[in-house]
Order: structure tokens, then C-alpha cells, then sequence
């Protein structure tokens, strides 16, 4: 098990734990399996695994509660497991469930994205984690922008910083003038990992005056191997006019620098001079006086 899954199975147990444990919660009873009241009038989902109870959120109506519960349980305990909606189990369900870590699953659920990155990744082809390369290498994109990554987008930081001009023009608005503008979260489909989805948090922070990436964007660099200098490429589906396509589908790519034989990171493009990053742009180091030693 990864680093990054066993940090997200370590907040399984998050969120709303005190409400649903509370007495008024508790009061009555729901007709679904797994399903729990909550005293703000909406519906809790939670499974049990090894004696230890995994919150699956919270939702509006006791149905929704139910299909998360559901959907938990098929991957928690396969095709035979004892759910609310009774009857065969989709194979492409099943297939994208496998493919991911219970963690995932969980978060997906809590965050009410499961259906929407259901659909994309049959629509792409990637539920299973196989064929994914293909179908999305066959999907019309339109470019977006590129990123070079900087050692502060790969710091402690946990964030990757978006450039104003390409936040604003390619990215949902946020309210600048807000201290406490709400994030939006946005999913973008790895075009160099089988169509698997990625969700970052999306937010302008004020203190900074910046647009960035920030919940999800560790766990990228870490499985991705991100290091400072690689290239992140961000693309949207095209229509059929190759225009880009109003429910915004988005993908993102990882372009790697290349890497010395013995380890270093230094690199020379094409075996030309070394490119250095200076005040936000990518400029030749023989402009500055220096020499490539590649």
C-alpha cells in the first residue's frame, strides 16, 4: 500500500463523526442498509470494516445515502455483498471499483463525485485501468496552457500556483474581492494514467494574490514523481467544430525534464544550451553568461 492511500485511509473516520453519533441522530432509524438521520433533516451513508466504522458523507435525500452505502459495500466486499438495490452488478461498475483503493472510493463518495468520474471513465475507456492510454489518445483536445513546474510548486507548500492569465481565461471564476471565496473543485483525467481522474481543489488565495491547486496536488507529485523543472500540461476536450466543449472535460499531462545518468536533474533540451527560469520566464543560460556542461 502507497504513502499517499495510507494517509487517505488514516481520515476515513473525518468529517461529520460527531453529528452522526449524536443522540438526536440516533433517534430514529432509516428503511436502507448503512443508511443513518441526521438532526439538520439530511441522510448519513457509513460501512463498517474490521469493527471500524468509514463515514461515506452526508446527503440530501435518504435514496442518495442508500446508493452510496451500496456502492461502498460492492467495493469493500464484491459482487456478493448485501446492498440496498438487490440484483446483478454492473461489470463496468465493478471494473472501475477494482481498480481503485478503498480510500479513493470513500473520498469520491464523500465528496459526491463518484457518478460524474464513473461516467467519465467509461466514456474514456479507462474503468478498469486498462485501454485508457488508447481511448483518451483518440479524444480531441484543445491545449489549455503548460506549467513549468518551480521548486515551491513541489515544496511544503502542498499547492501548484496557475497563472493568473490562464486561471482566468480556462478555469471556473472565483471571487477575488472574497477573504473566504468558496474553492471549486475541479477533475481532470491523466492522460498518461489510463484515463484515471484527479481532483484538485481549486482556490484564489487573497494573502498572495494568486490562483492555485492545493487539496490533491501533494498526492499528484508524489505518484507522478514530479520534481521542479518538469512540465504539466493542462488540455480540454474539443466538439466537433474543435472548439472546446462546454462541460468542460478536462485532462492533464506530466512532461518529465531530462534526467542526468547519475541522478542529477540538470538538462539540455535537444542537447542545445540549459534553460534557466528567471523571473517567470524560460530563457537560455548562455544568455546569461552561462555554459551548458551537458
Amino acid at each position: 500500500m502507497s504513502t499517499s492511500t495510507q494517509e487517505a485511509e488514516q481520515d476515513w473516520m473525518a468529517g461529520d463523526e460527531a453529528v452522526a453519533s449524536s443522540p438526536r441522530a440516533r433517534s430514529s432509524s432509516s428503511r436502507y442498509k448503512g443508511v443513518v438521520p441526521q438532526p439538520n433533516g439530511r441522510w448519513g451513508a457509513q460501512i463498517y470494516e474490521r469493527h471500524a466504522r468509514v463515514w461515506l458523507g452526508t446527503f440530501a435525500d435518504e435514496a442518495a445515502a442508500a446508493r452510496a452505502y451500496d456502492v461502498a459495500a460492492l467495493r469493500f466486499r464484491g459482487r456478493g455483498a448485501a446492498v440496498n438495490s438487490p440484483g446483478p452488478a454492473d461489470a463496468a461498475e465493478m471494473a472501475f471499483l477494482a481498480a481503485r483503493p478503498k480510500a479513493e472510493v470513500v473520498d469520491m463518495l464523500r465528496k459526491h463525485t463518484y457518478d460524474d468520474e464513473l461516467r467519465q471513465a467509461l466514456r474514456s475507456g479507462g474503468a478498469g485501468g486498462g485501454g485508457g492510454d488508447h481511448a483518451l489518445a483518440l479524444v480531441p483536445r484543445v491545449p489549455l496552457f503548460e506549467k513549468a513546474v518551480t521548486p515551491s510548486d513541489v515544496g511544503r507548500l502542498n499547492r501548484l500556483v496557475v497563472p493568473k492569465l490562464h486561471a482566468e481565461k480556462h478555469f471556473p471564476p472565483l471571487d477575488e474581492g472574497a477573504d473566504a471565496a468558496p474553492p471549486v473543485l475541479l477533475a481532470f483525467e491523466d492522460v498518461d494514467g489510463g484515463g484515471k481522474v484527479w481532483r484538485f481543489r481549486y482556490s484564489f488565495w487573497s494573502s498572495s494574490q494568486s490562483y492555485v491547486l492545493t487539496r490533491g496536488w501533494s498526492r499528484f507529485v508524489r505518484e507522478k514523481g514530479i520534481i521542479a523543472g518538469d512540465t504539466v500540461a493542462f488540455s480540454q476536450a474539443a466538439s466537433a467544430d474543435g472548439e472546446m466543449d462546454v462541460k468542460r472535460r478536462m485532462f492533464i499531462e506530466c512532461r518529465k525534464r531530462k534526467r542526468k545518468d547519475g541522478g542529477g536533474d540538470d538538462f539540455c533540451p535537444g542537447g542545445g544550451a540549459r534553460v534557466v527560469r528567471l523571473f517567470g520566464a524560460n530563457i537560455a543560460a548562455s544568455a546569461i553568461g552561462a555554459s551548458c556542461m551537458c
